[in-house]
């Protein structure tokens, strides 16, 4: 069997990124933490975590460092993860979240943080063209779209465009991400464990860039 991984992947809206963690998910038999699922989760089943996301949003507040990175903690603390390693997606977003998400894998350490890379007018044509499930959040497109009738496949919710899916705001959110972002790229240089990997062409070229990316490291490992 291939070895697990602990991997965080990183990437603006439009890279791909939501399709790579859970073909990565599958190469290495670990599970695919999303963060965006797992707030949705909690706030659908009403646990502690998901009241005070939805009393959050409910009142316009930002979520803040400390939510996420218990959720996350609660998640990495479970049976699957310990054993075999995570695909991290969504989290960590901020260097504070970085070092709260290092902290939690002591003595252990991630093998990789990936960042998916595309062109910023390549991101917005994925966008615009970008169609997600009103339940679980799964990410279709007009050249990809649901098997039936705009029906999710995963869970047979409604599949729609979403309003704010406009050129001008999905221009804002990519400018927020990038200015947000550079500072948690820097700090994972800075320790040696990011690679940046082009994120065009085929899902399957993609897939086999990253995997390469990780195995160089883990060789580099050996090498030490």
């Amino acid at each position: 069997m291939v070895p697990g991984v602990r991997l965080v992947v990183l990437g603006k809206q439009g890279a791909g990124k939501g399709t790579q963690c859970v073909r990565l998910s599958h190469h290495y038999v670990v599970p695919h933490i999303s963060t965006g699922d797992m707030l949705r989760a909690a706030v659908k089943t009403g646990s502690a975590p998901g009241l005070k996301v939805r009393d959050a949003m409910e009142n316009g507040e930002l979520l803040g460092d400390d939510l996420i990175v218990e959720m996350v903690a609660e998640r990495l603390a479970e049976p699957d993860a310990k054993a075999r390693g995570f695909i991290l997606d969504g989290c960590p977003r901020t260097t504070h979240q970085a070092e709260a998400v290092a902290g939690l894998l002591l003595p252990g350490a991630l093998d990789l943080t990936v960042d998916i890379e595309v062109p910023t007018a390549q991101a917005l044509r994925r966008l615009a063209s970008r169609r997600v499930c009103t339940d679980c959040g799964s990410n279709y497109s007009v050249s990809t779209p649901p098997k039936v009738n705009w029906s999710c496949d995963v869970c047979g919710g409604e599949v729609i465009q979403r309003q704010d899916d406009t050129e001008d705001a999905i221009g804002r959110r990519l400018e927020l991400y990038e200015r947000q972002t550079a500072p948690l790229i820097k700090w994972y240089e800075s320790r040696g464990q990011l690679a940046k990997v082009s994120g065009l062409g085929s899902p399957d070229a993609v897939l086999r860039r990253i995997i390469r990316a990780v195995e160089d490291r883990r060789g580099r490992g050996k090498a030490r």
